[in-house]
């Protein structure tokens, strides 16, 4: 695995600055050996990946592998340039299946952009390295770990033609601002403690609802309660009208239940409202903002749903009453000034500019200036601009 990591890193454009790499042992928990902004020159890439010595350890969780790479090495502060439009890679070499489950992890890989190589032994999972790879195409494998020479070829071509996809055309051009608007999604506290609230809510939907540009395609609206678990209204792309939003809204019944899940809500919302099916226009650069209004604590943990939604770039206010706990908020929101607080939802009128005030100003901060982009792409533009990750499988044996 180690030999194999090395030739790859010669193949990459170090020196240069346009490629960056970054390596990840894994078995029970993952040990990062160092992140894509660690090593600047390639000597000291390959310095580094010489001197890999095996983690060790057991069982193999594969899923809390992917989850580590998401929240702690495709990011900027670990040296990912993902918001820039580089493209981000991601090769696994595994020897077994995981003992953890990789469904969610991969799909939020996916998610972010992430484009996965997995390369498995014959004691893996096929079906497993397919679901994390998204492409079966992508889903490399060999007998044992000494025939990765084997692939190094057919790696090197599944390279290619991965950031041939991914890889922008040539830019340049001139600088414009995308046309202004926003994807909106109001997340309501439905439970049975609201019951009485419920109406101040659906009315601050409502006149929330009247400030943005629905008609002319600007601003798209979605609506979702939950409990002890989420359930939706109506999607972004549902309705394309404010006359049919306002309608559905005047409509909304209370749903009532308990506990209050507000963890398993957003994590719903990740993977199922602020998706590009359900109407979200975040690939396209359109800022993406959710509104919460709550009245209790969470009964689940919101740390990682939290985490993976500001890795999608979605900018959270939340409104709580005093029965909610305002750490919790700040820490959905990751922004103190976001996290609202009124003494009952009897008084969210009295937020409301502030709420359309707070949007606003999310919305001109992540709202980048973009290049208009003309031309062709070149025959070696597949090294331009890469993120190669290796996240390599390491266990005790038998």
């Amino acid at each position: 695995m180690r030999d194999f990591v090395q030739k790859q890193v010669e193949t990459l454009s170090v020196d240069d600055g346009k490629d960056r790499v970054s390596v990840v042992q894994y078995s029970s928990d993952p040990a990062l050996q160092f992140y894509l902004n660690t090593y600047t020159t390639k000597r000291e890439v390959l310095d580094s990946v010489r001197g890999l010595r095996h983690k060790g350890g057991r069982p193999l969780n594969t899923g809390a592998a992917l989850r580590y790479l998401r929240d702690n090495v495709f990011t900027a502060s670990a040296g990912s340039r993902r918001p820039e439009g580089v493209p981000q890679v991601l090769i696994l070499i595994t020897g077994g299946r995981s003992f953890d489950s990789i469904d969610e992890p991969a799909s939020a890989l996916k998610q972010l952009g992430v484009l996965t190589i997995g390369i498995g032994t014959r004691g893996s999972d096929p079906r497993e390295l397919q679901t994390i790879t998204g492409e079966p195409s992508y889903a490399v494998s060999v007998s044992d770990f000494t025939d990765l020479p084997n692939v190094q070829e057919q790696l090197s071509s599944v390279m290619s033609t991965v950031l041939m996809r991914v890889t922008p055309l040539t830019p340049t051009v001139t600088v414009v601002r995308p046309p202004a608007g926003k994807d909106v999604v109001f997340l309501l506290d439905g439970s049975d403690a609201t019951r009485t609230g419920f109406p101040a809510m659906r009315d601050f939907v409502q006149k929330q609802v009247e400030t943005l540009s629905v008609d002319d395609g600007k601003d798209r609206v979605s609506v979702v309660q939950y409990s002890r678990d989420p359930a939706v209204q109506f999607y972004l792309n549902t309705y394309t009208t404010k006359r049919e939003v306002l309608d559905s809204v005047r409509g909304l019944r209370h749903k009532g239940g308990r506990p209050l899940n507000t963890g398993a809500a957003l994590r719903y919302l990740r993977d199922n409202v602020f998706t590009a099916s359900a109407g979200s226009r975040r690939p396209e650069g359109v800022p993406q903002v959710l509104i919460l209004i709550t009245g209790g604590r969470s009964f689940d943990s919101i740390d990682e749903p939290a985490s993976a939604l500001k890795q999608l770039g979605v900018l959270t206010i939340a409104i709580g009453t005093r029965g909610s706990d305002s750490t919790e908020l700040q820490t959905i929101t990751g922004e103190p000034s976001y996290a609202l607080s009124v003494s009952e939802l009897t008084d969210l009128p009295k937020v409301q500019q502030q709420v359309e005030s707070s949007v606003e100003a999310a919305v001109i901060e992540v709202t980048p200036e973009l290049p208009t982009v003309i031309g062709m792409l070149s025959d070696t533009s597949y090294c331009w601009l890469q993120n190669s990750l290796i996240l390599a499988t390491v266990r005790k044996s038998k």
